[in-house]
């Protein structure tokens, strides 16, 4: 990876969208160029994927948590891991270190979807505790830093 190849993922994190002239044109570089670079990029596994970024409160999910959760073994990890990969509103889920276990990031809609949500993970096999905090505001959103 060099400052070009930056340039390029800085281009595709601020718009997905951006074609290849367009980059070329912004950072100086052929079109034919930026197209193989992002090609490399995406076979050495750099670019993941393209994703569409969602308002969630105009889609009625208003609500942003984070929930810490602690497990009573590590014998529980992989069940655990499992059924948090296939509620919707769970949106993040990280192994982390400290006090917890693991920190999930959900959306939901409202109170009683909350409570249903935090009902959901304290219900979990081998949880053993929980912490959740609700987000207020939002001052920066950022998915990846590049460089």
């Amino acid at each position: 990876m060099d400052n070009i190849d930056f340039k390029i993922l800085s281009c595709l994190k601020d718009n997905s969208r951006m074609n290849a002239t367009a980059i070329g044109e912004k950072i100086n570089l052929s079109t034919s160029a930026v197209l193989e670079r992002i090609k490399k990029l995406e076979s050495s596994g750099v670019i993941t994927k393209y994703t569409t970024v969602i308002d969630n409160e105009k889609i009625g999910k208003g609500i942003t948590v984070f929930i810490s959760v602690s497990l009573e073994h590590p014998k529980f990890d992989e069940a655990f891991r499992e059924t948090i990969s296939h509620n919707e509103e769970i949106i993040e889920c990280h192994y982390v270190t400290g006090d917890y276990d693991y920190m999930l990031k959900g959306i939901t809609a409202s109170s009683k979807s909350l409570e249903q949500l935090i009902n959901f993970v304290k219900s979990i096999t081998g949880v053993s505790h929980t912490k959740t905090l609700v987000v207020m505001t939002t001052t920066k959103n950022e998915f990846t830093s590049i460089k």
